[in-house]
């Protein structure tokens, strides 16, 4: 989710429900290298998607355009029907972006980085969500480690307690998600994403690992023409 200003929560009510977010007809472009033209793929409720892709296939690319964070060179990313400058604010709230960089601020605790966010997002009592979100991740302990100080497992943890932080059903693109982590903590991030997916929400992810999530579907750039 990109970052917007804080605002009162009453302003920016949770989504009630996930909107359809569909590529159309895409294209991306590196200097003079096509990695991938006339793309098309959605993104519907309910529905857990594998993006596969050897290295530079354009997996990280696509995720930021459908996140609204990269323009396509051709095509268009819809939010229910409208192009994502239409849909303005339902399709910021609605999609949730978590790529390799952890988004946490060093010179915080663990507790504060992540309430900063829930307040960015301008989520009621993000000091509370925070804390039950670092519960969920296992790092309770840790909550009030300096950043800086954390293992790159616990860092990514941390970074992944944003799946935690609310219960709607929104759209997750999830780059590496299960980079670093162990196999404690891959068990409590693929429960997250079932979760989420059964309340109605939709997930894409890369993982260079075996994935096994329920109702697991791939798309998979390199067999594309």
């Amino acid at each position: 989710m990109s970052a917007a200003a804080a605002a009162p929560a009453a302003a920016r009510p949770a989504a009630a429900r996930c909107g359809l977010l569909e590529g159309r007809a895409l294209a991306c472009r590196r200097g003079r290298r096509r990695l991938f033209e006339n793309l098309s793929l959605a993104l519907e409720p309910g529905s857990i998607t594998w993006l596969r892709g050897t290295n530079g296939s354009g997996k990280t690319s696509l995720m930021r355009i459908l996140a609204g964070l990269s323009a396509p060179a051709a095509g268009q990313v819809l939010w229910d029907g409208r192009p994502l400058a239409e849909a303005g604010r339902a399709a910021r709230d609605g999609t949730l972006y978590i790529g390799h960089a952890n988004a946490l601020k060093d010179d915080l605790t663990l507790l504060e980085s992540l309430a900063y966010l829930a307040r960015l997002a301008a989520w009621p009592d993000p000091q509370a969500r925070a804390a039950r979100a670092l519960q969920r991740l296992g790092l309770a302990g840790q909550r009030t480690a300096a950043v800086r100080t954390l293992s790159q497992g616990q860092r990514r943890r941390g970074a992944l307690a944003r799946l935690a932080l609310d219960e709607s059903p929104r759209a997750w693109i999830l780059d590496e998600p299960y980079d670093a982590l162990d196999t404690g903590a891959t068990a409590i991030l693929s429960a997250l994403i079932a979760e989420q997916a059964a309340r109605g929400g939709a997930v894409l992810l890369t993982s260079h690992q075996a994935v096994a999530l329920p109702g697991l579907r791939e798309f998979a750039l390199d067999a594309r023409p």
